[in-house]
């Protein structure tokens, strides 16, 4: 097996922390919910960092499915995200806090997924 790459060394760490702080934080609105939590947004978020946590495994272990749970991952988070923002736009109340995560959430991912991918091409190309 080759060597991990440092980049790939980093996502896996990123996305792991990223999913440990998601579940807490989630866990914390999900029992006492503040004013202008949207409930579909808080429920995503608290079940995909437990995705976040096994992406982070994968990428780690160097696992060809890691970069296609990323993908689905970012997918899934983007959207969420035109969701939460169409639930804006029909009037619904929101929090400034939810659309800044939700930003940060979907660019991380769609990021760690490019570098997933990008290392799998590589690596299946060394294989053959």
């Amino acid at each position: 097996m080759p060597e991990r790459p440092r980049i790939l060394t980093i996502a896996a760490a990123v996305a792991v922390i990223f999913g440990a702080i998601t579940i807490i934080s989630g866990a914390r609105a999900l029992i006492a919910p503040g004013p202008g939590v949207v409930p579909f947004v808080l429920w995503f978020n608290y079940v995909a960092g437990f995705a976040y946590i096994a992406a982070g495994y994968g990428l780690w272990r160097g696992a060809t499915w890691a970069g296609g749970l990323a993908g689905a991952i970012a997918l899934a988070t983007a959207i969420i995200f035109l969701g939460f923002l169409w639930h804006i736009v029909q009037g619904g109340a929101w929090m400034g806090r939810t659309l800044g995560a939700m930003g940060i959430r979907t660019a991380v991912w769609a990021a760690i997924a490019i570098i997933a991918f990008r290392w799998r091409t590589r690596h299946v190309r060394r294989l053959e």
